[in-house]
């Protein structure tokens, strides 16, 4: 755990209708965070110092690092002051695995991240999420999206972070994260549900972000066969959520919201269809 804190206060100018002056304002930290395998860095991000154990899990099964948590030996974060260091230790199997995995993405200039190669890693394909027969009812999705607003109290002090959480029909959202970027907001989600042993086609993950491809591959990687967001899908998003089985259903807001992909699972009594 960090002992930074995730939320800090700013002196800033207020003008409002009725005048300007100075006033405190609560922001979000966000700091680099490094992950490291093997003692080599991967990956490094800016995120929000807190839930780091659940970050290191989440991102390294969404990533198809890991495909199981037991396959984790060990997790250090190490504060280097500029920003965090999280060594992540493997199991012999899953080392190997990486090895290799990180040998095939070693590009010709040795950035790991040019040519070929990772272009197909970042357009993966995602594993099918099965003919799940859980279905949600349109208040199951509104529902999703007001719950989660009540479970974030970093957005709720700055009004700066993204949040993810986890739907279950029947029992609300029973996990929920939060981070200044909403792909690292649902890999802490991942971490948190794969550490509590909760089953991901037991619900839906709900997102205050909009829906990029991304959040589909980890939504994906978490097993759950419906993604509810607040905000908009890519067109990439809504295909590969089709091809995944996975209902996407986008733009909640209040009642209103919109199905993009597989609307069998969401049943709205009064469904029409419009030209």
């Amino acid at each position: 755990m960090s002992d930074r804190p995730a939320v800090t206060s700013t002196l800033r100018l207020a003008r409002r209708a009725d005048g300007t002056a100075s006033a405190v304002r609560l922001v979000p930290e966000e700091a680099p965070v490094a992950f490291s395998y093997a003692g080599t860095t991967h990956a490094v991000m800016m995120a929000s110092p807190a839930d780091f154990e659940d970050f290191a899990l989440g991102f390294s099964l969404t990533e198809g690092i890991v495909g199981s948590p037991d396959e984790i030996e060990d997790i250090v974060v190490q504060d280097l002051g500029a920003g965090f260091d999280i060594q992540i230790r493997l199991r012999d199997r899953a080392n190997t695995r990486f090895e290799a995995r990180r040998r095939r993405l070693a590009g010709p200039v040795g950035c790991g991240l040019c040519g070929i190669e990772s272009i197909e890693e970042a357009m993966r394909s995602v594993d099918a999420v099965g003919a799940s027969k859980l279905s949600f009812t349109a208040d199951d999705v509104t529902l999703a999206v007001k719950l989660l607003s009540k479970m974030q109290p970093f957005h709720s002090e700055t009004g700066a972070v993204h949040a993810a959480g986890f739907y279950v029909p029947g029992k609300g959202v029973v996990a929920a994260r939060e981070d200044v970027g909403r792909h690292n907001a649902l890999d802490k989600l991942a971490g948190a549900l794969a550490r509590d042993g909760i089953d991901g086609s037991s619900g839906a993950v709900v997102i205050t972000s909009r829906v990029s491809v991304e959040m589909v591959q980890k939504a994906a990687a978490i097993g759950a066969s419906a993604i509810f967001a607040v905000s908009a899908p890519t067109a990439l998003a809504v295909r590969t959520a089709d091809a995944a089985g996975m209902t996407l259903v986008a733009l909640v807001r209040g009642e209103d919201f919109d199905v993009f992909s597989h609307p069998d699972r969401v049943i709205c009594e009064d469904t029409r269809h419009v030209a």
